[in-house]
């Protein structure tokens, strides 16, 4: 993906993923804005993308409505 640029518009409905891909995630991801636990309390929801900001070199970060938390892209799935 190009950096700067969101999979996910504002606006986008999106589904997170299961709670099994979230705790591989958040065992694996090393770098910036690692999932908290809380967060695999949402796993498998249906969400709509509230904002999108995105990390110093590029990789979008998304806020989704009524969902707490920091959401990375590979967390993420068109529903």
């Amino acid at each position: 993906m190009p950096l700067y640029q969101a999979d996910f518009p504002v606006g986008s409905s999106i589904q997170i993923a299961d709670r099994a891909a979230l705790e591989h995630f958040h065992a694996t991801w090393k770098l910036h804005n690692p999932l908290l636990p809380e967060q695999f309390n949402f796993a498998g929801r249906n969400a709509e993308v509230s904002a999108v900001g995105y990390y110093h070199g590029g990789d979008p970060l998304y806020t989704l409505r009524d969902i707490p938390g920091v959401w990375h892209g590979q967390c993420l799935s068109a529903s």
